[in-house]
């Protein structure tokens, strides 16, 4: 009998594979915002990113790795970037950083010209900011002017951020709801300080001690309110955060109960139907309407599932 792991890669990656015309930003079926359009695109990247990485990356992605590689190459792909001023520099570096092996890199390096070097320093930028920037600019290897990730560590999320008490005053991101440790942009920031510091579970993160002592109770709390609250989209990449700090998530009690939340969450079709089941979509939902709230926690969970289930590299 399969694990809950391979059961819920096996369900997202299926349906992840029967939506991929919602992938594609040119296709009839694409999303009509074009941030959600750039955003799908990249973050369907990043899975094929990671798992090609794997000691046995699964066949189950070789349309989506198809498309990527297309999408790669053509030029209307970073026209996108520039047409959301706000993220363009973000996403026109992630996009390369992600290129596929052995594409015609015209168009990536045609982008990584254009993003303009203050972006990539360290001015005006908070820890987080940077450690995200540098994780992607080293990874499609351009200069920039970030420190190193040592002398960020003890300002990060995972060591700087603290689970707020009871009645304690609001952060500068509002207060907490529903008695969540931390509001939904500081838990992200968490999740996404773990994930570049420690490539998406590639490399230890860098923390010992008290500080990862700290990170590790810090997502442990937040995981557990997660699976009181059903929120399926924070507690997939939880669970991926506690493997790249090094527990085994199906050893601890709260990342058991959390891949038995997702589980549970999964329709017959295996999608994950949104970030949360408060926010779940209608099941006669248009197959647009659906797509946008199922499709990104449907692929952190076969993401999540993917990598927890591989072999720690040595």
């Amino acid at each position: 009998m399969s694990s809950p792991l391979e059961r819920l890669s096996a369900g997202a990656l299926g349906w992840l594979g029967g939506n991929l015309d919602y992938f594609d930003p040119f296709s009839a079926s694409a999303r009509s915002a074009t941030h959600g359009k750039a955003k799908a695109a990249l973050e369907l990247a990043l899975l094929c990113h990671c798992a090609a990485r794997l000691a046995d990356p699964p066949e189950a992605l070789g349309g989506a790795g198809a498309l990527v590689r297309k999408l790669w190459q053509d030029p209307d792909l970073p026209q996108l970037f520039s047409d959301v001023p706000k993220y363009a520099s973000t996403y026109g570096l992630i996009y390369a950083a992600l290129a596929p092996d052995g594409i015609d890199a015209t168009q990536v390096r045609a982008t990584l010209a254009r993003l303009d070097p203050e972006f990539l320093s360290p001015r005006g930028k908070s820890p987080y900011q940077r450690i995200e920037i540098r994780h992607y600019a080293d990874k499609a290897a351009v200069r920039h002017t970030v420190e190193p990730y040592a002398e960020l560590l003890p300002h990060s999320p995972l060591v700087a951020f603290r689970a707020a008490g009871p009645g304690e005053a609001a952060s500068e991101d509002g207060a907490p709801e529903d008695g969540a440790p931390l509001t939904d942009p500081r838990a992200y920031a968490v999740t996404h300080t773990a994930f570049y510091l420690g490539d998406f579970g590639r490399t230890a993160p860098g923390l010992d001690g008290g500080a990862l002592a700290h990170a590790r109770d810090l997502v442990d709390r937040l995981l557990r309110h997660c699976v009181e609250h059903d929120r399926w989209d924070l507690a997939a990449e939880l669970v991926l955060t506690q493997f790249i700090l090094g527990s085994e998530p199906l050893d601890t009690p709260s990342g058991a109960a959390a891949v038995e939340c997702l589980v549970r969450a999964q329709r017959p079709d295996g999608a994950i139907p949104a970030r949360s089941a408060a926010l779940a979509a209608h099941p006669s939902a248009p197959g647009g309407e659906f797509f946008g709230k199922a499709y990104h926690t449907t692929l952190v969970t076969a993401l999540m599932a993917l990598i927890v289930s591989s072999p720690r590299r040595s």
